[in-house]
């Protein structure tokens, strides 16, 4: 790449440069530790998802056209090429609405970025465990700052981030584990942008929504792989004044900060500032839900004690009902009782979040009760200390082994 280029895309070069450059001894002890719980919860909330209907139909449906069997489906016995696999992982991890999120950059990003990486590491066997928490790190730090970059007039505009933002994640995620340069990495971002698509529309009762995670772990991928061969993309996919990512999904050629996509990479980790969901639910309605179970935590009342329920929230958050996504802001939630005791309490911040974040037994008690309704516990036992060991790990084949071990008991 000459410099006439590197000038004309600084943005895009200095992401691919720091996907090329991050080395394990270089990554903070606090993020290893962080991005290994966030990598144990992911893995939970897809071994929960292989049991579900929506998952059952896609998995069924590739395994019917796709005779490969290169890459496993996680807790299952079925194996599928490399690009059917991480779209079924993703789509698993998405599966029941209770993976991580950065909320700034309003990004499921683990089902975005360890589908595709878990994927190299069975196409090219020998990786070990810090290298595949490098590339990890590497996913998990591109995609927000994306999602940031777009802001929350992205996903209100009626595009869905996790398909749109996500490519970003699993493709430098994936270029990290191939060990690609930095003009190649350029590549493969600018490959798996073109990629990037996703109606918010899917929120509604389809389970298409689960699927545009496993479709960006699908792209990002692609992209990665077709980079490594040669293959070109878009060498300014985030700098183009016409037709880039910047401009063209936001309408405009202001409405948009790319600064954010570079700034404190490397020295500010936005690993740290990714949430884990403790509800099945949209975001802005755990502060509710928290201060609900504090108030039963003082005064025991089931659903036929309720007389009502009242939720004093911000306006950014009531909108967030006609899916404007705010997830910060207070709620103060009062419950009348049918005994006539009325119970208050408000929660700024809700259990999980990354000002919250749950100790590690909390993590692994969430996955032991996702991953313990498919799997049986020793394999369940063994596959969370293979997972917060990784960085004692000399070849990751381990891992992948337990992950496919057959869901039987």
């Amino acid at each position: 790449m000459d410099d006439r280029t590197v000038r004309s895309n600084p943005d895009t070069y200095g992401m691919a440069s720091f996907v090329a450059g991050l080395c394990y001894e270089h990554i903070p002890g606090e993020v290893i530790e962080r991005i290994k719980l966030l990598m144990l919860d992911s893995l939970g909330c897809a071994i929960f998802g292989t049991g579900l209907e929506w998952s059952r139909i896609l998995i069924e449906t590739l395994a019917a056209v796709d005779s490969s069997t290169s890459c496993g489906v996680w807790a299952s016995d079925r194996r599928l090429s490399a690009p059917h696999a991480a779209l079924v992982n993703g789509t698993l991890v998405q599966s029941f609405e209770l993976d991580d999120v950065h909320r700034q950059g309003v990004l499921h990003v683990g089902a975005v970025t360890l589908p595709p990486l878990l994927a190299v590491a069975e196409l090219r066997p020998g990786m070990s465990g810090r290298d595949l928490l490098t590339a990890a790190v590497a996913g998990y730090e591109i995609g927000p700052r994306v999602g940031m970059c777009m802001g929350q007039e992205h996903i209100v505009q009626g595009w869905h981030s996790g398909a749109t933002v996500g490519v970003f994640s699993a493709a430098a995620g994936a270029a990290a584990a191939l060990r690609l340069s930095a003009d190649k990495v350029v590549h493969a971002l600018g490959i798996a942008g073109t990629q990037s698509a996703g109606l918010m529309a899917a929120q509604y009762g389809a389970m298409v929504k689960r699927m545009h995670a496993g479709r960006s772990a699908q792209s990002g991928l692609y992209g990665a792989l077709l980079a490594e061969r040669g293959f070109t993309g878009i060498t300014d996919v985030f700098e183009s004044p016409y037709g880039g990512f910047c401009t063209t999904f936001s309408r405009s050629q202001d409405r948009f900060n790319r600064a954010e996509l570079t700034a404190g990479l490397g020295e500010r980790f936005e690993t740290m500032r990714i949430s884990l969901k403790f509800y099945s639910c949209v975001g802005t309605n755990h502060t509710t839900l928290d201060a609900i179970r504090l108030m039963q935590a003082r005064h025991p009342f089931g659903p036929d004690d309720v007389e009502r329920i009242i939720v004093r929230c911000s306006q950014a958050t009531l909108e967030h009902a006609g899916w404007t996504y705010r997830p910060e802001g207070m709620m103060h939630v009062t419950v009348l009782l049918t005994d006539g005791t009325t119970l208050e309490e408000t929660v700024e911040t809700p259990r999980g979040s990354e000002r919250h974040f749950p100790e590690p037994s909390d993590v692994t008690a969430k996955f032991a009760k996702l991953a313990g309704r498919i799997l049986p516990r020793q394999q369940v036992e063994h596959l969370a200390e293979t997972v917060l060991e990784l960085d004692k790990l000399p070849d990751v084949r381990a891992l992948l082994q337990i992950l496919a071990q057959t869901a039987t008991r």
